[in-house]
């Protein structure tokens, strides 16, 4: 057979593509014919819903409003969400452990869980005690569905106007569903939850019920929760027996059950119950004759002296009691007796000191909050402070508030360096600039002080050295890309400080180092710990010993052992480094006469958290001043009012005890035994390794002499007041490092470094 030649070939193929191309280019024209004449026959028959003028406009507007609605509903339900995930089908009996608590000595100091004075039913709760409650917090409690708009509305309008007394906007069933189901964390997202569970409430309760349930399980202040106990712990009577003056005191401790408490402040809780009567005659549940009686005769309590409530240590108690009944520890038993290491006396020292720092210095440095832990060195939790007012505020700063540490953060990275092998106290370290990428943090004044040994670098809280460590911890690993290396000494960091103790999941940043991150009070007392006991995790605990309801002892805590995350070496040179900072540093106010005492300062970016973190051979202590809104306070640091409480706290805790030494310190001068040489003369170690120019030996040689003229001069001098140091420009501060910092390190160390 004889094959086309290609001339003829080219020819078939042309010819073919030009059908296929007028193939494609006709069904295209007669498929758009189509269209258009379907579309067209279309548009005729919608022709007959064509509609014109005013209602145009509203078939517009439904459609609006049906698209929107759809949207909003989806949305409401993804926000709803979270709500609804925290309720059950036994959501009223979640908290069905009945927990006594008892101090170390076996003394009960409160109650936690299931309520026992809520047995008095609805209809036995006095009339005057309901219509004092809702003339005050929720007039329009029978009408509203969970949440009040107009309730709402006319609370914004009362306070815009600043006549009379601040009104709330939360419904009783709002504030329910928070006592029930959150926290009092301020947040949009808590605010959000509360709103659905609100309405979550109303569909499942009637509105007597959840009124009930309010009445029982309300704050009252003095440790009582609810109104039957608040009777009978102020007036020393039933409920049902009350007068007209004794409830509208009791409803008037709703709002803030400490500023009212009539144990606490007299004056300002009959002030309140004078609001609260005249409120029930607003409301019409009373006439103005009614309140003349209660008006002549204002309610007195009955006399108690004041008690140490521990309210915020109960509270974490209780939820760590239920971590254990949820990890099965506790077998099923459900009525328990807890022993705790709870000291009253360490516990009332706290209380003390930061009332009385807040109430003298707390409008000076413009600081409202505090959080205090106070440990032995093994993590039994001896006393705790979450907050200012915990009938104001619930929430527990010291252990759900995460705050930048600052430089109280450093610690971890010089006993990330001990422990690598790679450094030594008396170590030469060199300050100097530093960049990570192309982020470089600065010291006072972009000054540096150049070769010195570790000690001191941490005495003065240098910036520069614990960055340079971090990347020569990396480099240790055999990495030698600066990036590459800096991070993996990252890691190595947060790796021990999460073995340390902290739970709070560290961010990994360039200025993570210098305390550029977030945790909480209680995990900077849980690792500091580590240093007081000689290396070992000190996980914080409150249960002692725990027994059922038959006094059969079904848990202890010392069947847990200790696990060693520190060598003994390592310990022993931390506790000299952190010791002079006390001594010789920006800690001095923490010092305690006739006692070894280590720690650190740390101040955040503009004086936003300041902190102290100190510990003895006996007692470890985590304090926190700040604004729970994260504004600056008034330039206060590390060394001022958090080492001043510490000091408050600690001096009179190591009253009459048995003093144990830091591990590793001699007795009479903390020098670590195995670094007794390097106290002497830390300059002539390094020069006889040849590693110090002349002129730095020489410089190195006249340091102990010269720590020792300041002090003498210092200790001679007046004392002066707390001063907050020279500014920084915002350009020359790393992040999460304050001026504060550098500031007090000028201060203790002649013009550089941060504390």
């Amino acid at each position: 057979m004889r094959l086309p030649s290609l001339k003829t070939l080219k020819t078939r193929i042309s010819r073919a593509a030009l059908a296929f191309d007028a193939w494609v280019n006709a069904g295209l024209y007669e498929g758009g014919h189509s269209t258009t004449e379907a579309y067209e026959r279309f548009q005729a028959r919608m022709q007959v819903f064509s509609v014109r003028g005013w209602k145009r406009y509203l078939l517009d507007l439904t459609s609006e409003g049906v698209t929107i609605g759809t949207a909003g509903a989806l949305l409401l339900l993804f926000l709803a969400q979270p709500a609804f995930n925290l309720t059950s089908d036994n959501w009223l009996k979640a908290q069905d452990l009945a927990v006594t608590f008892l101090d170390r000595y076996g003394t009960e100091v409160g109650r936690r869980g299931i309520k026992h004075d809520d047995s008095l039913k609805f209809d036995d709760f006095p009339e005057l005690m309901i219509k004092a409650l809702l003339s005050t917090e929720d007039r329009r409690f029978y009408e509203h569905w969970g949440i009040d708009p107009i309730g709402t509305a006319r609370a914004l309008v009362s306070n815009s106007s600043g006549k009379g007394n601040m009104q709330g906007g939360s419904t009783l069933t709002q504030q329910l569903a928070k006592n029930l189901f959150l926290s009092n964390e301020r947040s949009l997202e808590r605010k959000i939850n509360e709103a659905f569970l609100s309405f979550w409430l109303e569909t499942h309760l009637t509105k007597n019920q959840i009124l009930k349930l309010y009445l029982d399980r309300a704050y009252m202040g003095g440790g009582t929760f609810g109104a039957v106990a608040a009777a009978d712990y102020y007036f020393g009577k039933r409920l049902q027996d009350i007068t007209l003056a004794e409830a509208a005191m009791l409803a008037g401790l709703f709002k803030a059950p400490t500023k009212y408490s009539p144990n606490v402040n007299l004056p300002a809780a009959r002030s309140r119950a004078v609001d609260v009567l005249h409120n029930m005659v607003e409301a019409g549940f009373v006439t103005e004759g009614q309140i003349q009686t209660a008006l002549r005769n204002p309610a007195t309590p009955v006399t108690r002296t004041k008690d140490i409530t521990a309210d915020y240590y109960l509270d974490w108690a209780f939820n760590e009691v239920k971590r254990l009944a949820d990890a099965g520890k506790l077998r099923n038993d459900r009525v328990l007796t807890v022993k705790t290491p709870l000291d009253l006396s360490i516990q009332r020292s706290a209380d003390q000191a930061v009332e009385n720092m807040l109430r003298r210095l707390g409008d000076q440095y413009d600081v409202d909050e505090a959080g205090v832990v106070i440990l032995d060195p093994d993590g039994a939790l001896r006393a705790m402070v979450g907050g200012a007012d915990y009938g104001e505020s619930q929430f527990n700063r010291a252990t759900d508030a995460l705050r930048q540490p600052g430089s109280s953060f450093k610690p971890y990275v010089y006993a990330a360096a001990l422990a690598s092998g790679l450094f030594k106290p008396d170590t030469p370290v060199v300050d100097s600039p530093v960049c990570v990428g192309n982020w470089c943090p600065q010291n006072y004044g972009r000054s540096y002080s150049g070769r010195q040994p570790m000690w001191l670098a941490v005495a003065k809280s240098v910036n520069t050295i614990p960055i340079k460590i971090t990347t020569a911890i990396g480099k240790g690993m055999g990495i030698t890309h600066e990036w590459k290396a800096a991070k993996a000494g990252r890691e190595k960091i947060i790796q021990l400080a999460k073995a340390m103790g902290v739970t709070t999941p560290l961010t990994d940043t360039p200025s993570l180092p210098i305390g550029a991150t977030e945790v909480t009070v209680m995990d900077q007392a849980a690792g500091f710990a580590v240093f007081a006991n000689g290396g070992r995790v000190a996980k914080p605990y409150v249960a002692t010993e725990v027994r059922n309801s038959s006094g059969e002892v079904i848990y202890r805590h010392a069947d847990e052992k200790p696990v060693q995350v520190l060598s003994s070496q390592v310990t022993a040179d931390m506790n000299y480094m952190l010791n002079k900072v006390v001594e010789e540093g920006t800690a001095r106010k923490a010092q305690i006469e006739g006692v070894k005492v280590a720690g650190k300062t740390g101040t955040t970016n503009g004086y936003r958290d300041a902190w102290f973190v100190g510990y003895t051979g006996n007692y470890v202590g985590a304090v926190w001043y700040g604004n729970d809104d994260h504004s600056p306070t008034n330039k206060m640091t590390g060394g001022s009012l958090p080492a001043m409480t510490w000091h408050e706290i600690m001096a009179p805790a190591h009253q009459g005890i048995e003093l144990k030494p830091l591990p590793g310190l001699n007795d009479r001068k903390g020098v670590p035994q195995a670094a007794q040489a390097q106290a002497d003369g830390a300059a002539a170690a390094a020069s006889s390794s040849g590693r110090l120019s002349r002129r730095s030996f020489e410089v190195l040689s006249n340091l102990n002499g010269l720590f020792r003229t300041v002090e003498s001069s210092r200790s001679a001098a007046k004392p002066e007041p707390a001063r907050s140091g020279a500014v920084v420009p915002e350009r020359m501060r790393a992040p999460g490092v304050s001026p504060v910092d550098v500031a007090e390190g000028a201060r203790a160390s002649g013009g550089f470094g941060t504390p």
